[in-house]
């Protein structure tokens, strides 16, 4: 099982960016998909969350400017960002709760990070 993000890049203020998350393997369900960040010199921390059945919670932060979504019959998450500010640079990194095939609960699983840069 992997998780395989794409869509960073560098945006001028004011701008939007889509991120996304592919989840492949041998996957028997997954639960919630998140998305984190960590900006240079500070701790990565939970920006969006969505549960199976579509709940989403958003730290105040990005709140009426990042949209999180997903399509469980393609194992997909993405993070719709706009309006984007300097502030939100950072490596954004998807996670799911997932459960394998033959196995009996869920696990954390990473991507691999993508840079977003926001220049003002």
């Amino acid at each position: 099982v992997q998780l395989q993000a794409s869509g960073g890049g560098l945006v001028q203020a004011e701008g939007s960016l889509r991120l996304s998350c592919a989840a492949s393997g041998r996957i028997f369900s997954i639960g919630a998909m998140n998305w984190y960040r960590q900006a240079p010199g500070k701790q990565r921390e939970l920006v969006a969350a969505i549960t199976s059945g579509g709940n989403t919670n958003y730290v105040d932060a990005v709140k009426g400017r990042f949209t999180i979504s997903r399509d469980n019959a393609k194992n997909t998450v993405s993070l719709q960002m706009n309006s984007l500010k300097p502030e939100d640079t950072a490596v954004y990194y998807c996670n799911a709760k997932i459960r394998p095939i033959s196995w009996s609960s869920e696990h954390d699983y990473w991507g691999q990070g993508t840079l977003v840069t926001v220049s003002s």
